[in-house]
C-alpha cells in the first residue's frame, strides 16, 4: 500500500510492505522527473521553552518553513504584543522572522515567499512601508489577506518560506 503525504513543498511517499515480521514503514521523497528516490530529512526546529504546540520553523530539503509570526516578545514567561499599534507590531514581527531565519541558517535575503494576514486592511499601506525596509533588494513572492481574530489580538501575522 502506498500513501502520498504533502509536507509544504516536499512530497513524501510512504510505502508499507508486508515483511515476515509484519508491516514495515519506509519513507522516501521522490525527486521530480529524474526517476530516483532520495530520503528527505525533515527537521522540526523547536524554540527554547516555547509554551506553544507548534515548531517556529521546519526544515525540509533546502527550504525553511516558518510558522506565522506576530509582533510579540517573550516577557516574564509569556508572549506579549509590543505596544504602539501597527508600526511597532510590524517591525517586531519582521524582527522575529529575521531572528528565526538567522538561528536556522538562513536570512531575509533568502526568503522566497511570505503570507501576510492583516486584521484591518486599512493598515495595508503602513505595513507595506515597514515590510519593504526588510527587503531592500528583490522582493519575495507574497500573498496578503484580511483576517479576523489573530493570536493575542495581533494586528498583523506573517509567515515565510526561505531557502537555506
Amino acid at each position: 500500500m502506498r500513501r502520498l503525504l504533502i509536507v509544504g513543498l516536499a512530497c513524501v511517499t510512504v510505502a508499507c510492505e508486508r515483511g515476515e515480521a509484519g508491516l514495515q514503514d519506509t519513507s522516501t521523497a521522490a525527486r521530480a522527473g529524474d526517476g530516483s528516490s532520495q530520503r528527505q530529512r525533515i527537521e522540526f526546529l523547536a524554540a527554547d521553552s516555547s509554551p506553544y504546540p507548534f515548531s517556529p520553523a521546519v526544515r525540509v530539503g533546502g527550504f525553511l518553513f516558518l510558522s506565522g509570526q506576530i509582533g510579540a516578545r517573550m516577557e516574564n514567561g509569556a508572549m506579549r504584543l509590543v505596544p504602539g499599534g501597527i508600526e511597532p507590531e510590524t517591525r517586531q514581527t519582521m524582527d522575529n522572522i529575521k531572528e528565526i531565519l538567522t538561528q536556522n541558517g538562513s536570512s531575509l535575503d533568502r526568503v522566497v515567499k511570505c503570507t501576510v494576514m492583516i486584521a484591518d486592511m486599512a493598515d495595508w499601506p503602513r505595513i507595506n512601508t515597514i515590510y519593504a525596509t526588510y527587503f531592500p533588494g528583490p522582493k519575495p513572492a507574497r500573498s496578503a489577506l484580511g483576517a479576523n481574530g489573530l493570536a493575542l489580538g495581533a494586528k498583523v501575522e506573517i509567515e515565510c518560506i526561505a531557502a537555506v
